[in-house]
């Protein structure tokens, strides 16, 4: 029998005792948090370091693998229920035949010839030699550098023989020149040819300014990166600018367009600082567009009003990613990006120390139903698209209603990767509109040819870091969008940028805009040195 003082001490060590659990609980739940961090962190980390190092395809490259799919019973299902697409079987070849002679055909052809001296004797008996043939010991490809030259223009000028001489009906004299084509830039050294080489270097090559006038110097011409960069506006605004607006209008005809944004440093941006980010928005034509052109507007935020003023017009499917900035534009349905969607599957596969990925994860099934779509969307690629919207109603649909149903799943299980709650959160969000695709069998179940054509941008801006001006900024977007049309319409972006540069100074479009429909990248009156030679086109040396 405890006593009062024994009993209170005896409370007190209780009370001591649920204090000290409560508060190894709480440390325990603190580590757990922080062992979970550290684990999403390290997992960051190591997913950084794949981006930075590892390969760039997003091609999924795990090989001897079985499926990773708890619900193997549902695959099995789907895949057999499928009807089967036969493919015409291919094989890729070492080496072709030919190859070496096609890489050369097109290069202009010099011989030459190694001879035997007249005076020369026949080392075993020193009697004369005499001519029984000729054989070809090798082939070799010559490199000659760019060279410039000055063009001078001399008018010559005519002088009436009549007029002005007493008695004439005429008493003045009547001077005539020579026709004089128009310049360029008046009063500067700038002709179409060299204007097309510094923009062919910059906008397709991915070569600076400050880069190109080391390598115009070594040309023999001291040409400063501030005057380049004043006639590539100065060009762009006052005879580029009326092709660039009518791609832009020939675009909103469209019925399918891709649409994305890339960030671009201005440095004087009127009330922002130079170190804030402006915006380049992308348009580009779907695949099966008549129209295949890419179209690149500066502006200075990513603000919803932005894709309001660029898309005015637009009456059909935009295929861009989950940025809210393209809903609810006005007659505009939208498409999201399933390669979106893998790559956030992707970044929530645990990786091991060496960036290898550890097996039977949830972010691993969700990849896996995703490049389940994209082999059928591959299958399909050769079909008409009345007939591939007939195959995804029959093929896509099952495999979209087992994917929500694994993601509903793996939703209501806990887990502590963070990178999976966000694929699986995203992917609920987006379900509308990642359903489109199956409304129209022109719509493409990713944007990545938009993507691709955003590339050269984004590599050119790795190099010359930023625009200097609003102006400058502008430009550029006028400039890509040609050089990466013109690529669309496989034209020679050089030898296109120069008929233009040569044409448009001497051409009345402003009064008559009916003749701009000549100069666009797709017309078919474009002279032949606007397009690329047949050897560069589907050879075998080639890509």
């Amino acid at each position: 029998m405890l006593t009062g003082p024994e009993y209170q001490e005896l409370l007190e060590l209780r009370r001591l005792v649920q204090e000290q659990e409560q508060k190894i609980e709480h440390q325990s739940h603190q580590l757990r948090q922080q062992q979970i961090q550290i684990e999403n962190l390290t997992q960051a980390l190591l997913h950084a370091r794949k981006k930075l190092f590892g390969p760039s395809t997003e091609v999924t490259q795990i090989k001897g693998q079985m499926s990773l799919f708890e619900q193997e019973e549902l695959l099995h299902s789907l895949r057999q229920g499928q009807e089967e697409i036969v493919i015409t079987e291919h094989k890729r070849k070492a080496r072709q035949p030919g190859v070496r002679a096609e890489m050369i055909a097109a290069l202009p052809v010099e011989v030459e010839r190694c001879i035997v001296d007249p005076k020369e004797q026949c080392p075993v008996c020193k009697s004369p030699l005499i001519k029984v043939g000729e054989k070809a010991v090798r082939t070799e490809v010559i490199f000659q550098p760019a060279q410039l030259k000055v063009r001078q223009y001399i008018q010559e000028v005519y002088k009436c023989s009549q007029c002005g001489k007493e008695g004439s009906e005429h008493p003045a004299d009547v001077f005539v020149g020579g026709k004089v084509p128009v310049s360029l830039l008046p009063h500067s050294l700038a002709s179409a040819s060299l204007v097309a080489g510094i923009l062919y270097k910059k906008y397709d090559m991915g070569i600076p300014l400050a880069r190109q006038e080391r390598d115009w110097y070594r040309l023999g011409l001291c040409l400063y990166r501030s005057t380049m960069a004043n006639w590539v506006i100065r060009c762009s605004e006052e005879y580029l600018l009326p092709i660039y607006e009518r791609i832009h209008q020939e675009l909103l005809g469209c019925g399918i367009l891709h649409g994305d944004e890339t960030r671009i440093q201005c440095n004087r941006e009127p009330g922002k600082k130079a170190s804030s980010e402006s915006f380049m928005w992308v348009i580009r034509s779907g695949r099966e567009e008549a129209v295949q052109a890419v179209f690149f507007h500066y502006a200075r935020s990513r603000a919803r009003k932005e894709a309001e003023k660029l898309y005015r017009g637009f009456q059909g499917y935009l295929v861009t990613d989950a940025y809210t900035g393209y809903d609810s534009l006005d007659g505009i349905c939208r498409a999201l990006c399933w390669s979106h969607v893998r790559r956030y599957y992707i970044d929530s596969i645990p990786l091991d120390s060496r960036g290898k990925e550890i097996s039977g994860s949830k972010g691993a099934e969700g990849r896996e139903w995703c490049d389940r779509l994209f082999q059928i969307e591959k299958n399909l690629k050769a079909l008409p698209s009345e007939k591939r919207l007939q195959k995804r109603q029959e093929l896509s649909r099952p495999v979209l209603e087992g994917f929500w149903a694994w993601v509903e799943e793996a939703s209501a299980k806990y887990t502590a990767n963070e990178s999976l709650k966000t694929a699986l959160t995203y992917t609920t969000n987006q379900r509308k509109y990642l359903e489109t695709f199956l409304e129209d069998g022109r719509i493409p179940i990713s944007n990545n040819d938009c993507e691709t054509s955003i590339r050269p941008f984004a590599t050119g801006r790795k190099a010359w870091l930023f625009a200097d001006s609003p102006a400058g900024a502008r430009a550029s977007g006028i400039v890509y969008t040609l050089v990466e049309t013109a690529k669309l319409n496989h034209l020679d972006v050089f030898g296109y940028l120069c008929y233009l540069l040569e044409s448009l100074p001497d051409l009345d479009h402003r009064n008559h805009p009916e003749l701009l429909e000549a100069y666009l990248p797709w017309s078919e009156t474009l002279p032949e040195s606007c397009r690329l030679r047949e050897h560069r086109i589907n050879k075998k040396c080639m890509f």
